[in-house]
């Protein structure tokens, strides 16, 4: 590659990872919420939980059109558009007053959201060589835990000078320029504006990637594997460790964020080293070994201190991390024509644990719920009720440790298609 296209591509490269980074700072911004926003809409866990996850149903139903759009046409109009909807989402979260049209706000975020991380993917194996995918990946994850760190521990302390509608007209505005600096500098390969054969075989190809079971058995520990932070560092951990150590929100968001600051450190490491031992298999069942023994613990463990639990969240974060992996495995199980489709399926099934768990835990607090209400009004959740509700955090990990151990065959970060690569 000419030394000028790989200048633009790292600058391309980099403004994709930050509109990453912006959409995981919306997509986690309501756990350092949760009490003002059922104080506000006046709701409980339950529709609180149904409410959050509005995000994560537009961004999983996405996931494939995603994978199809940017497999056919070009990345600076398709993430130009979703850094729009972005915006748009997060203006009108702030100025609602319904429960309903709130909800409808975060619908708005998960689709202009959808685009981010397929886009990253895209890029990358655009305007990179393939041998630095996994790292690149891992790169992504990394600012993607950063920008959920943005989204929990400077809006947890920035709420105690301003109400939440005020952090959602920043993020619109933030969204703003994001939009602005995306149609300016993103532009689709190296080489020319249109990357992709003129006659598409959209049928076919779909039915090669779904008939695959390496497909689906990929896509389920990419969805165990990074169920537990949508449910747990996304939306009901800081309520949860406030609740268990009696510590404040603002002090809870800090704890917190040693999840995301695992996911983030050893998400490039993990890349990195795949590539270099030539193997994906063992680091996925090692990262889910460590992720249930962590939550076993941090969960279960009598009488373990607030600093004893940190331990156990950077575990989690760290196990988490193992997800980016699936991602590699898909590049190397698929034709390089189908790879966004492919990439936008398997993180649609990384997001489908938001969708899923999110209020799935939110009713089991409700149900466990004994009716006690705070002085503002806003119900009061026990530590046995997060227990019972979070208990699908370590048998995501299990899930996670039997497919990896059983199902899913190790590619040793080779592509089955090299062939017909060389032949074109």
């Amino acid at each position: 590659m000419h030394r000028d296209h790989r200048i633009l591509g790292i600058f391309i490269y980099t403004l994709m990872t930050l509109f990453l980074l912006f959409e995981m700072a919306l997509q986690v911004s309501p756990s350092v919420m949760t009490v003002s926003l059922m104080h506000d809409f006046n709701i409980g866990a339950a529709t609180l939980g149904v409410m959050a996850s509005f995000y994560f149903y537009s961004y999983t139903l996405m996931q494939i059109p995603v994978g199809l759009l940017y497999d056919r046409y070009s990345a600076r109009g398709l993430i130009t558009f979703a850094a729009i909807i972005c915006t748009i989402g997060s203006f009108f979260f702030a100025f609602t007053h319904h429960v309903v049209w709130a909800g409808l706000g975060r619908f708005m975020m998960g689709i202009g959201s959808a685009f981010a991380f397929v886009g990253v993917l895209i890029v990358a194996a655009r305007w990179f060589p393939r041998r630095y995918f996994a790292f690149l990946v891992g790169i992504a994850q990394f600012l993607a835990a950063m920008g959920a760190l943005c989204g929990e521990l400077p809006i947890a302390a920035l709420l105690n000078h301003v109400i939440w509608r005020v952090v959602m007209v920043l993020f619109g505005m933030i969204g703003l320029v994001m939009t602005v600096l995306c149609f300016m500098i993103v532009r689709d390969n190296p080489y020319n504006n249109r990357h992709i054969p003129k006659r598409h075989h959209l049928k076919q190809e779909l039915k090669e990637i779904v008939r695959s079971a390496q497909t689906w058995w990929i896509a389920l520990y990419a969805f165990c594997g990074w169920g537990p932070i949508a449910v747990f560092a996304a939306l009901w951990g800081v309520p949860y460790l406030a609740v268990r150590f009696h510590v404040p929100t603002t002090q809870a968001a800090l704890a917190m964020a040693l999840v995301w600051i695992g996911v983030g450190v050893m998400s490039p490491i993990l890349g990195w080293f795949s590539d270099k031992l030539g193997r994906r298999c063992i680091l996925l069942r090692l990262t889910s070994l460590i992720g249930l023994l962590s939550a076993l613990a941090l969960f279960y463990l009598p009488g373990i201190s607030f600093g004893l639990s940190f331990v156990f969240l950077l575990g989690i974060g760290i196990a988490a991390s193992g997800q980016i992996l699936t991602f590699a495995l898909v590049k190397d199980n698929n034709r390089p024509t189908t790879t966004g489709t492919a990439i936008g399926m398997n993180n649609m099934a990384v997001v489908a644990g938001g969708a899923i768990f999110q209020p799935l835990v939110g009713l089991l607090l409700h149900l466990s719920w004994d009716h006690k209400m705070g002085g503002d009004g806003v119900p009061l959740y026990t530590v046995e009720n997060y227990h019972l509700g979070l208990m699908i955090v370590p048998l995501c990990f299990l899930v996670g440790l039997i497919v990896s151990l059983f199902f899913i065959k190790e590619t040793y970060c080779q592509s089955k298609y090299d062939v017909d690569v060389l032949k074109q």
